[in-house]
């Protein structure tokens, strides 16, 4: 048994924060570089040039990347040989979220209830998805998620007889409906499968692939190259100004589900998809 203290993973938790909302993964750094030097339309080109300027200074500088720092989505993969000391676990990541928006300087934008609506000042309390895995270590994933694209996010409860076309269909509407709101180029993060719950876990947790890896099966990954050459004929383009990069990346998770279902969730990602992570 190996003990992990919570002092620990709230420095670890607190460090990701800040890294996760100043600095964009590298691949999709890359990805937007490569579109901005072949975006046809001129105002898109000069939306990602813009782009990539900004997120270039922000790791220079250790600003944030955006200046909507996200709801704090924190992914913990907990090795069954771990044993977590001097506290609880969940305080633990809830601490250094707090102290990594507090000492990061970055916007706290989490209210205590969805109706009364008052901040708590602090950015917490963290949404936290904890899954027991063998060994005997713990795995974070720091992902903040900016509201402007998650409020772009939709659910569908196909029939088992539907069509995988139909599916597709469904991606691309949800981009074409979403236009300029989630800041595109977009990265599209898409569950297939499980239960309601279950299928949109898939979708968020697809935004954090790394965007220039394809799904492991050859069946979904035919896919996801596929529904992306679709979204990219949208011509919705850079910050919604018209072009070829409407999104950078089509992300698919699947689970095994129900005979009588098959839910579809669409989680949206910005292009300041952003994630960090750690191994304790």
């Amino acid at each position: 048994m190996r003990e992990i203290t919570c002092q620990t993973i709230t420095d670890a938790v607190e460090k990701l924060c800040i890294d996760a909302a100043t600095l964009l993964p590298p691949e999709l750094g890359i990805l937007l570089e490569c579109a901005s030097e072949c975006e046809v339309s001129p105002a898109g080109c000069a939306a990602l040039n813009d782009i990539v300027d900004n997120f270039k200074y922000a790791a220079e500088k250790r600003l944030p990347i955006c200046q909507d720092t996200g709801m704090a989505v924190i992914f913990a993969q907990v090795g069954q040989e771990v044993h977590v000391t001097g506290g609880a676990f969940e305080d633990a990541v809830n601490e250094g979220v707090r102290r990594g928006y507090v000492n990061g300087h970055l916007r706290k934008s989490v209210v205590s209830d969805p109706l009364r609506r008052v901040n708590t000042e602090d950015n917490t309390p963290a949404v936290i998805h904890t899954r027991l895995v063998p060994g005997d270590r713990i795995v974070l994933t720091a992902a903040p998620k900016g509201f402007g694209s998650e409020n772009m996010s939709a659910m569908r409860m196909f029939l088992p007889s539907s069509k995988q076309e139909q599916i597709e269909d469904f991606i691309v509407s949800c981009v074409e409906k979403a236009g300029s709101n989630p800041c595109p180029p977009v990265v599209v993060g898409v569950g297939l499968g499980g239960t309601v719950d279950q299928c949109a876990l898939l979708a968020k947790q697809a935004l954090t692939r790394p965007c220039d890896r394809r799904n492991e099966d050859p069946f979904y990954a035919e896919m996801e190259t596929r529904v992306l050459e679709k979204i990219n004929k949208l011509g919705i383009g850079p910050q919604g100004f018209g072009g070829r990069n409407t999104a950078i990346a089509v992300n698919i998770e699947t689970f095994p589900t129900h005979i009588a279902g098959l839910p579809c969730v669409v989680n949206m990602g910005c292009h300041v998809t952003r994630h960090a992570k750690v191994t304790l």
